[in-house]
Order: structure tokens, then C-alpha cells, then sequence
């Protein structure tokens, strides 16, 4: 796998949020769904990352339209997985 025990740290990391309600989400997903993943969803959950907790948050909730559609596929997988 291209990720390394470090790159796969950094990320554990980056899934911790200023936001609760994205922690209880992401951290979850990361220890259970994140190795189940393609090689190229888990760049791209890498990358949806580094979006900022406003958007992912209104991405989670509904609350607004995600315009990336590898984005908006990987975040209802993350739904369908997570039980929030």
C-alpha cells in the first residue's frame, strides 16, 4: 500500500476536527473503513481532508450540495458505514 504507517498517522490525525459532530464521523470511519477503501478513495479521503470543517460539515449533514463527485460518493460511503 502507498500508505505508510506514517501517511496513515498524519491522516488519523487530520480526522481529528475542531468540530464533534465530524470527529464522531471521521475517527470511526478511519479505524474501521479507511483499509477497505481503493488505493485511489483513500487519496481522495486524504484530500477531502483538507477541506475546511464548515463544508464537510454541511457535506455530512445535507445541509448543502458537495459540487466534487468523488467527493459526494466517498462521503455517502462514509455515511453508510458510520451509524451516527
Amino acid at each position: 500500500s502507498m500508505f505508510t504507517k506514517q501517511r496513515y498517522a498524519r491522516l488519523k490525525w487530520a480526522c481529528r476536527r475542531g468540530m464533534l459532530e465530524l470527529d464522531v464521523i471521521f475517527m470511526p470511519f478511519v479505524d474501521d473503513g479507511f483499509n477497505d477503501l481503493s488505493e485511489a478513495d483513500k487519496v481522495i479521503f486524504e484530500s477531502l481532508l483538507t477541506s475546511d470543517d464548515p463544508d464537510l460539515y454541511a457535506w455530512l449533514m445535507g445541509h448543502q450540495a458537495c459540487h466534487n463527485a468523488d467527493y459526494k460518493r466517498l462521503i455517502e460511503h462514509i455515511l453508510s458505514r458510520v451509524k451516527v
